[in-house]
């Protein structure tokens, strides 16, 4: 719905009335201005009751982002400048920066602006009104969401959710077909052909000069037309795998959550925003948890996050912190908002226009490119300049009948034109597209054409473990009470009044109502009548596995229907914890199938509950008791906390990841637990836990794990594991994936502090295949004491596997493989992978991860893991037949045109190869053939040579020039001129003795015409 759209009082809820702006009738409206209370189920308790549908509302049930997403939505994916990374000089920050003033200026009545989009922006208030008030005139339930039909209506009358692309300019266009690249160069050199003709070959104007003049047009005219079909065909290709990046919502509907596309959907959607997320559309937030947090950095170019609330802080629409705007990122926490902006309506789509026409950055291998191209350039004109140098101080004094001016014009066009490899610019977009378009055949999204190169180049993947090296697929196999490891099939029997262990089925159950309680993952609506263990659960990994584990122990939906969240924060890798505190709906309705989570507490109704999971090495300095196999509650001395880390550590030696669960009870009134909806509030709280026990999920490798990291090893790449797990789980892990192959990991004990930097060597793949290979695991602690020489050494081992690190942390061991020279790639599919996502030269992430990842990420790998292969051998595919077409174009291209210009100008031996003959083999003849090998298929051992230095190996050194020129450009143009002067004259009596230096415009023309021919011939 348009925000200049609103309901009708006391009318259907889908009827609408034109106001000229949404918000023109919120003025009429009494508006409160004070301070709005944080929480939903506080602000709507006012609100007249609904009927509730098949679901729990979001008290009971939060929203959680879906794992599985159907690849047919499309995403706004830049075709030129590459993947969206924030850039503070990016055009958009600038627009909205000044819109955001002009907005402001405009609501205090100091300025008055014009511009329909200020003005509109400006009389925007959903920011400043109730959470009732939204949501009566936008006639929705935020407990039931709208109801399907009246979602249907508004899309049908509205259209979709998606913001209109910029019009073409087409003239523009055509303008870049017709003068870009090399075609400035020909256009001018065709002026100078029609003037050499007339009035420059006045009174005997040659018609030849004319004849080379339209074959220049013809030539233009025809390298336009390739041009524009290149253009389509790159633009179709690019749109296509753009179109493969899914883009999802969590809405709630009829009281029922589920998955929609974004482009689905209507104001007044209720969208649940998570982790990782991207906003699809403006949102008026109406429920926040502590921590949410905003990347706005795609619209104001800052990088700080922003943090979440449902009330006004500021009477700009645009900078107030309980609108979530559209296109920016959620990076830590949730919300459930209400969708008040859609499409072109929203800020992002208003200032979107005013951003368009921005200038493509060129990619790396263009730049390189263009700097050959100038340097064959510079060559071409200083041989002109040189050639008119020779005629004006030798030629027209000593023989003025050898050279005119309208010759010597045609000669330096002549050699301007023929001397640059006109053909090379083609090559380069249509390899890259051709290796795109298989790319995508194969399931991997390239977002930019400049990724294919630089996946070549890798020499260093950082890759994270979970969702990435494994399946994603947590399932719980053990847990921990007291000091016992019981497996879950015994804790089922247990819990069904069953089993033969010695503990008691109170503390088996006080652990699984946590599971299921500290979690946000929910069935899906789309299978009710399956069994429980074949239904669809929306959520995270781990979320589900603790889930699905509850879930086998108990009903979940019947416990959460007694708790209702009144704090919340959720898990992220610099906690590594994550909190929800819980009061009853209705104290008097706990009865004894609820005492485990209550036992050997004074509980009394304006008592909280809170939940905690997370790492054991975090959580337990922050317990003091602990729960034995008996239920009883202990004190936690030094012997309990060894005894529950040794079982830790056996588990996470198997490479299970092990969750510690606790809880806490305290009271409502106590003097730091007044506002639950603040972060330092709840964090202030975790402590004086009661430890319950621990979970130990598994995560397997995907299939084609181990095959990948062999390989990717076999092509010279190091391939380094960087994840959040603690060091003994990453290393089992990384033996089973064969990132560590060796029997010993060195530790940082291993490494000398103190040692001279310049004593160590840098990292050798040469070196490397005889010593025997290094290993090395570290934790994200031991990283932040570690000294310069420590990291130093740490970048010469071979495999090395990063555990317990955070974001940041992640970020900074790329910048370090970067610093030695590496190009490094980065795969991952969480949120706290992006910043090293977006720092690496290749950022990699996976389909049906966080749509953060996705964001940063070059690269999006659609299908399996093993697809970043077909990546890296591609990469180098591509170069290898950009030098191909290289070594072809330079030898047919410049050196056989050039030399028979020189041997006429310095010599006045006859041109063995005309004007038009030398254009055509330039512009046209060498094209095909040189376009011909950007479709060769890749050597048998392209994936067993090590990576190309990008900074020591250039597409056209000086090895290649040299063999260009040399080994092939000498010996082949002697070759066929020694053809052309033997055939066509030597033959027919003219001697070459009599043509040396004999500088005389008088040849037979017929003979000439044969020696040209033959010339023409041998080259092409």
């Amino acid at each position: 719905m348009s925000p200049s759209q609103t309901f009708s009082s006391g009318g259907d809820a889908d009827s609408f009335t034109e106001k000229g702006d949404l918000d023109a009738a919120s003025k009429a409206a009494d508006v409160e201005k004070g301070a709005r209370p944080h929480r939903t189920f506080a602000t709507l308790s006012s609100m007249p009751t609904l009927p509730v549908a098949r679901s729990t509302h979001f008290g009971a049930h939060p929203l959680s982002r879906q794992n599985h997403r159907t690849l047919s939505r499309t995403n706004s994916i830049s075709l030129t400048s590459g993947p969206v990374r924030t850039n503070p000089h990016h055009k958009l920050p600038v627009v909205y920066g000044t819109l955001s003033i002009q907005v402001t200026e405009t609501r205090q009545g100091r300025e008055t602006y014009k511009k329909k989009a200020i003005q509109d922006l400006a009389e925007l208030e959903w920011h400043t009104l109730p959470t009732e008030e939204v949501c009566t005139r936008l006639g929705v339930s935020p407990v039931v969401g709208l109801d399907t039909q009246v979602a249907q209506r508004r899309l049908a009358k509205n259209g979709k959710n998606v913001i209109s692309p910029p019009p073409r300019n087409l003239p523009k266009k055509i303008f870049f077909y017709i003068f870009g690249g090399f075609g400035s160069l020909l256009a001018g050199g065709t002026v100078i052909c029609f003037l050499s003709w007339k009035p420059l070959g006045n009174p005997n104007p040659q018609t030849s000069n004319l004849v080379l003049a339209v074959v220049l047009v013809i030539v233009i005219a025809l390298q336009a037309i390739f041009n524009a079909w290149q253009d389509y065909s790159t633009g179709r290709t690019m749109a296509s795998i753009s179109g493969m990046l899914p883009s999802d919502v969590l809405v709630c509907r009829d009281g029922i959550t589920f998955t929609i596309p974004a482009s689905d959907l209507v104001t007044g959607d209720v969208v649940k925003v998570t982790l990782g997320s991207k906003v699809p559309a403006d949102l008026r937030l109406i429920e926040c948890s502590a921590d949410l947090r905003f990347d706005r950095s795609i619209l104001t170019g800052e990088s700080n996050p922003i943090s979440g609330t449902t009330v006004p802080t500021d009477a700009n629409f645009m900078e107030s912190r309980n609108i979530a705007l559209q296109g920016t990122l959620c990076l830590s926490g949730s919300g459930i908002g209400v969708c008040v902006g859609l499409g072109d309506n929203t800020v992002f789509g208003r200032i979107a226009k005013d951003a368009t026409g921005e200038r493509p950055v060129k990619t790396s291998l263009e730049v390189e490119i263009s700097h050959f191209v100038i340097i064959i350039g510079s060559l071409a004109f200083s041989v002109a300049l040189l050639i008119v140098i020779f005629w004006a101080v030798f030629l027209r004094r000593k023989h003025p009948d050898f050279i005119n001016v309208p010759t010597l014009l045609i000669d330096c066009v002549s050699v301007a034109i023929a001397f640059i490899p006109e053909g090379l610019p083609v090559c380069v977009t249509l390899s890259l597209t051709v290796i795109a378009g298989s790319m995508k055949k194969k399931n991997i999204m390239c977002k930019t054409l400049a990724t294919v190169e630089s996946l070549g180049c890798v020499s260093v993947i950082c890759s994270d473990k979970t969702g990435t090296l494994t399946q994603n697929r947590m399932t719980v196999v053990d847990i921990v009470v007291g000091d016992k490891i019981v497996s879950t099939k015994e804790a089922q029997a247990l819990a069904a009044g069953g089993g033969e262990l010695s503990i008691s089925r109170r503390a088996v159950m006080t652990l699984s109502s946590i599971a299921g309680l500290c979690n946000d993952a929910v069935f899906g609506s789309a299978d009710t009548k399956l069994p429980a263990h074949e239904r669809k659960v929306n959520g995270d990994a781990t979320d589900t596995g603790l889930f699905r584990f509850a879930e086998d122990m108990s009903r979940v939906a019947e416990l959460r229907a007694l708790w209702k969240v009144v704090g919340k924060l959720s898990f992220n890798s610099k906690n590594k914890f994550a909190i929800k505190v819980f009061t009853p709906f209705d104290a008097e309705k706990l009865d004894a199938t609820l005492p485990p989570l209550l036992a050997s507490d004074d509980y009394h109704p304006e008592d909280c509950l809170m939940l905690v999971k997370g790492a054991p090495d975090v959580l337990i300095k922050r317990c003091s008791t602990y729960m034995d196999i008996e239920g009883q509650i202990l004190a936690l001395d030094d012997a309990a906390i060894t005894s529950i880390s040794n079982r830790q550590i056996e588990l996470a030696e198997q490479g299970k990841r092990v969750l510690l669960l606790a809880r806490k009870v305290f009271r409502r009134d106590q003097a730091n637990a007044t506002n639950l909806d603040d972060e330092d509030t709840l964090l202030e709280l975790n402590k004086d836990l009661t430890i319950v026990g621990m979970a130990a999920l598994v995560d397997p490798l995907r299939d084609d794990t181990a095959e990948t990291v062999r390989v990717c090893r076999g092509a010279g790449i190091r391939f380094m594991m960087v994840t959040g797990d603690m060091s003994v789980t990453a290393v089992s892990i990384a033996r089973s994936a064969g990132i560590i192959t060796t029997s010993k990991v060195h530790g940082l004990a291993d490494l000398p502090r103190d040692l001279p930097e310049g004593s160590i060597a840098p990292y050798d793949a040469n070196k490397a295949l005889d010593a025997p290979l290094r290993s090395i695991a570290l934790s994200g602690p031991e990283l932040i004491t570690m000294t310069a020489s420590q990291r130093s050494q740490v970048m010469s081992f071979d495999e090395v596997v990063f555990a317990r690190t955070s974001p940041q942390q992640k970020l900074q061991i790329v910048k370090s493989y970067q610093a030695t020279g590496c190009t490094v790639a980065v795969t991952g599919d969480g949120c706290n992978d992006a910043p090293a996502l977006k720092q690496a030269d290749v950022g990699v992430a996976v389909a049906g991860g966080s749509e953060v990842a996705m964001e940063a990420a070059d690269l999006i790998l659609l299908d399996n893991f093993s697809a970043i292969v077909v990546g890296i051998e591609s990469g180098r595919l591509c170069f290898e037949n950009l030098r191909k077409s290289i070594l072809y174009l330079l030898p047919a291209g410049s050196f056989s045109e050039l030399m028979p210009v020189l041997v006429n100008v310095f010599f006045g031996l006859p041109q063995v190869l005309s004007n038009i003959q030398m254009i055509l083999i330039c512009a046209v003849i060498d094209v095909l053939p040189a376009l011909s090998l950007c479709f060769e298929k890749p050597e048998a051992d392209l994936l067993l040579r090590k990576p190309r230095d990008r900074k020591k190996e250039r597409l056209a050194d000086a090895r290649l020039l040299g063999h260009a020129y040399f080994f092939l450009g000498v010996p082949e143009t002697l070759t066929a001129m020694t053809g052309a002067f033997y055939f066509g004259f030597h033959r027919h009596g003219v001697h070459f003795s009599s043509l040396w230096l004999n500088y005389s415009s008088v040849v037979n023309a017929g003979l000439l015409s044969k020696a040209q021919s033959i010339y023409f011939s041998t080259w092409s």
